[in-house]
């Protein structure tokens, strides 16, 4: 089975381009402005979908006009919604996104309080139809109960391995793939040092662990030895998503069952791509743009 599970939340981005970004207090003038769906999962799930594969999106949304516009454009998106829960007068998470002339970017998320983080409604889905299972951290108790369906069914498992205040021992743990940022590597582990940082996250985990980051490219750890893949020169216009995007399309090279490595070249590729135009979903490309690209690249 080919269909893919994403896990976690769904944001509204509201994103302000600027020349530079802000070192200081002060008032800045943003030459372009616009709004777009956003959040770890979500993004990843539509990743998913633009990659040809079949998509369930699971998280929560508030009642209100913004829940409304992200769900929208996730059916737009062909990903399935049948397992959203929508919270009555509750409010959607949103963020700031401030994206500078080089596509570097500030976010400022406010999680809505709305969301309650109980799981009894996820008793009714039927964890067995899918072929991989994503989740992001920044919905703890979801993750944690798709993870043991997961496990229950022996479905593969990547974890969306981002920074977060919640201790994700517990999700490290469960993940046959914690892709970790750079920020929640060292949040994780206490070190500075990748090759450190992924030791001590191989400690917990089952599976295997890696890094992103970004313009640097992707370390991992196999067979005890770190590996690593070189990002690819693309002219970046705004690296929003782009580590949502990279776990979507490395879910989806998970269900294609490619090797390793080709698993975070094909990741990394369609990462890049994505970083060619504004925001954080317009640039994810489909799957023959990226073989066409991986291809004059190599």
């Amino acid at each position: 089975m080919n269909k893919v599970a994403c896990v976690g939340i769904a944001v509204q981005d509201r994103i302000y381009n600027v020349m530079q970004l802000p070192s200081e207090g002060g008032k800045y003038i943003a030459h372009h402005y616009h709004e777009v769906g956003g959040g770890p999962a979500a993004t990843a799930a539509v990743a998913v979908t633009r990659l040809g594969l079949p998509c369930d999106f699971i998280g929560r949304l508030g009642g209100d006009d913004v829940g409304a516009s992200l769900l929208k454009e996730l059916s737009e998106e062909s990903v399935g919604t049948n397992y959203v829960k929508m919270f009555t007068g509750g409010r959607s998470t949103q963020s700031a996104v401030l994206v500078d002339s080089q596509g570097e970017r500030i976010i400022i998320n406010h999680p809505s309080p709305d969301l309650a983080p109980d799981t009894d409604w996820m008793e009714h889905i039927d964890f067995s139809q899918y072929g991989v299972l994503l989740a992001d951290v920044r919905w703890h108790e979801g993750a944690v109960e798709a993870f043991k369906q997961a496990t229950k069914y022996g479905i593969p498992t990547v974890l969306d391995a981002d920074l977060t205040n919640q201790d994700i021992t517990e999700l490290v743990a469960m993940a046959d793939h914690a892709v970790f940022s750079q920020p929640g590597l060292k949040k994780f582990s206490g070190s500075d040092n990748y090759l450190e940082g992924l030791l001590k996250a191989k400690e917990v985990c089952r599976g295997r662990v890696y890094v992103t980051l970004g313009s640097a490219g992707c370390d991992w750890l196999e067979d005890g030895e770190l590996r690593h893949f070189p990002a690819f020169s693309v002219e970046t216009v705004d690296t929003t998503g782009a580590g949502d995007v990279f776990h979507g399309a490395f879910a989806v090279a998970v269900a294609r069952g490619l090797d390793t490595r080709a698993t975070v070249e094909f990741a990394s590729a369609v990462a890049a791509l994505k970083c060619t135009r504004p925001g954080g979903r317009a640039g994810i490309p489909d799957s023959s743009l990226v073989e066409e690209f991986i291809n004059k690249s190599a």
